[in-house]
């Protein structure tokens, strides 16, 4: 589940979330924490479209690549994070030292830091057990999921933000286990040209699609595309480590422009 991403403005308790046309809730948010997490699982719905056979894929893949099923859902159930486990399965096939294994996975996922960060101001003032569960829970789709929430009600309270978080979560991170587990254990009767690897990008333009709404973030799409195009040769995937700040930095960039001219207009 790796792939690089348009940044999102960062809000904060004294500068809510831009909403950029996004229809939001006005005054008190009456949703309560049991609504707003019916209202995630709900919103995360969708995704099970594609996590299912990516899960599924992982599974084979590491079944193929000699796993058994304990060291398959060791992967999944304490790592929870699909790049990483594809490319430490990979390296791991093809005898790779062990060190570089771990350097490579933590490089892939080293944009949870950045997600981390934009969910400061959104849950960042949870206990710390809390926020030590959602780091763990924290993946591509419940990152976009809560910074949309979040625009879009800005002012729903941070049990309501936490409970749509959890919502998500739910739905996300246990089917991702019990489908590495169905294709660990039965990938062998899957039909090889079952196209299996589509989840992949469309997982992430299911994400990334409905956050394009501004000119900052279509130019750092259009920047960390091209350039993770053009370094798509690097190994294990580092180019993605470029072309991730590479799109943040365009997109900053242009958000700057937009805003300087407003306010001299």
């Amino acid at each position: 589940m790796s792939a690089p991403t348009a940044p999102l403005s960062r809000p904060s308790p004294a500068n809510p979330p831009a909403q950029h046309n996004a229809p939001t809730l006005r005054g008190a948010d009456p949703e309560t924490p049991r609504q707003a997490f019916r209202r995630g699982m709900i919103q995360a719905l969708p995704f099970l479209l594609v996590l299912i056979p990516f899960g599924l894929l992982f599974g084979v893949i590491a079944q193929t690549a000699g796993f058994d099923v304990s060291q398959t859902m060791g992967f999944s159930v304490l790592v929870l994070a699909g790049a990483s486990q594809f490319t430490a399965v990979e390296l791991l096939s093809h005898d790779a030292p062990v060190l570089l294994v771990i350097a490579s996975a933590l490089a892939i996922n080293l944009r949870m830091a950045m997600y981390s960060a934009s969910l400061v101001p959104i849950i960042g003032a949870a206990r710390p057990w809390e926020r030590a569960l959602a780091a763990y829970a924290l993946t591509d789709q419940s990152f976009a999921m809560a910074v949309q929430n979040a625009e879009r009600r800005p002012q729903a309270t941070l049990a309501q933000r936490l409970a749509h978080f959890w919502g998500a979560a739910v739905v996300i991170c246990p089917p991702w286990v019990v489908a590495t587990y169905v294709g660990a254990t039965v990938g062998n009767v899957i039909p090889a040209d079952w196209p299996l690897d589509f989840a992949v990008p469309i997982t992430f333009l299911s994400m990334v699609a409905p956050m394009l709404r501004t000119w900052a973030h279509l130019a750092a799409a259009t920047v960390a595309i091209g350039v993770a195009l053009v370094l798509a040769g690097m190994p294990n995937g580092t180019g993605l480590l470029i072309a991730g700040p590479a799109g943040m930095c365009a997109g900053a960039a242009v958000e700057a422009w937009t805003e300087g001219r407003k306010r001299s207009a």
